[in-house]
């Protein structure tokens, strides 16, 4: 026994072998418990899981599976060296293991909870249409990269301060390297940042048409960088995002309704009981269409060539054809109704009044000058008479 206990006070690294052994055992009992703690904890995770399937408890089970060796082993070096009084260099070496292992398990977390919040984004804006669901989630690509990018950029210079390195000489650096990055970048982050905008916003989405200045077309593709639609003549329009978000974007996709502004005009001639009765006329036809309401019909101006009538009705549907289809039917009403009671539509006429003149004869005086009949001639300046007398005065 005595031989035993003289073994354990011996001293290895500063510390008797009997601490060594405290140290180990309790490292351990802590590696043992805490696994076996993990595993009870995984399945409390997944019990409430699949009671609560969405948010933050889908991700619960997730992080205890991220929760490997790393962290136990963490928890058994930390434990297992407060028993021990280590040198300098080896306090310091197994400080930056400790540091490692515990920044490698934070970005296991921090994977686990991005990739989650995007998901729990991605279902909660998913619409059922592939093509839109596309663009966002090429676009939640952009943002995952961006995130993990930011996190593991904090996580290397929170290892790096806790390992005892100054690190404010090097946040300096990286922000003015990020300037001239963001400087040199500007436009592709600007389109970037564009796609965001439109994705989450979602001032138009894929499938919609719309008109940008003077440029119109069905929404194809919302890009990282560009947005592309398909125009009326059947080419392709390509916008800049950020160019696309700076400029006046009518969305013809979400009008619940069209209002319809259309004029007609009947000749000068049309008796006045004819022409009060055209807007009742206007009416019927407008009313005997399905998917229109009825708004106003005035006789509104007396025009060049033509008594003019304005008339305004909505559709309740915004389809474009099917608005045609209605204003082709409302026409033909019109000219049938209108014609059947003798009223005539105007075109642009112009009548010419010409006025009649008596001519005027014509004579020649001795000289040869021309002279009207029944106009005296003037006196020419410096005539003198024959008899040589002179005008008086």
């Amino acid at each position: 026994m005595e031989t035993m206990l003289n073994v354990l006070d011996r001293v290895f690294l500063g510390n008797t072998l009997s601490a060594w052994a405290w140290a180990i055992g309790s490292a351990i009992v802590v590696f043992v418990v805490a696994w076996f703690a993990r595993q009870l904890l995984l399945n409390r995770a997944r019990a409430f899981a699949k009671r609560r399937p969405t948010g933050l408890a889908s991700v619960l089970p997730h992080l205890v599976l991220k929760t490997g060796v790393t962290l136990v082993l963490i928890a058994a070096l930390v434990v297992g060296t407060f028993q021990l009084v280590l040198p300098a260099r080896v306090e310091r070496v197994v400080q930056a293991v400790v540091v490692v292992l515990i920044v490698l398990q934070l970005a296991a977390y921090g994977i686990v909870l991005i990739d989650a919040g995007i998901a729990e984004f991605m279902r909660r804006n998913k619409t059922g249409q592939d093509s839109e669901d596309a663009s966002l989630a090429t676009s939640m690509i952009a943002v995952r990269i961006l995130a993990l990018a930011i996190f593991f950029a904090g996580l290397v210079l929170l290892a790096l301060e806790n390992l005892g390195v100054d690190v404010t000489a090097m946040i300096a650096g990286l922000g003015v390297g990020g300037i001239a990055v963001a400087l040199a970048l500007q436009n592709v982050l600007g389109d970037l940042f564009g796609s965001l905008s439109i994705v989450l916003d979602k001032p138009f989405v894929v499938g919609d048409f719309i008109i940008v200045g003077d440029k119109l077309g069905t929404v194809e593709k919302i890009g990282l960088k560009t947005t592309r639609l398909r125009s009326l003549g059947g080419e392709q329009l390509i916008f800049a995002n950020s160019d696309l978000l700076s400029s006046r974007i009518q969305n013809y996709k979400r009008m619940n309704e069209r209002r319809i502004v259309f004029s007609f005009g009947v000749e000068y001639g049309t008796a006045v009981e004819k022409l009060e009765a055209i807007p009742g006329v206007v009416r019927k036809a407008i009313e005997s269409q399905e998917r229109t309401r009825f708004d106003r019909a005035h006789f509104k101006a007396f025009g060049d060539s033509s008594l003019d009538f304005e008339v305004v009705y909505y559709m309740l549907v915004p389809d474009y054809n099917a608005y045609m289809d209605v204003q082709q039917a409302v026409n033909l009403a019109l000219f049938r109704n209108l014609t059947g009671a003798g009223i005539s539509f105007a075109f642009p006429t112009r009548t010419l009044h010409l006025a009649s003149a008596t001519p005027l004869a014509v004579t020649r005086d001795a000289e040869g000058d021309e002279e009207e009949a029944g106009c005296p001639r003037p006196a020419r300046q410096g005539f003198e008479p024959e008899n040589g007398a002179r005008p008086q005065g």
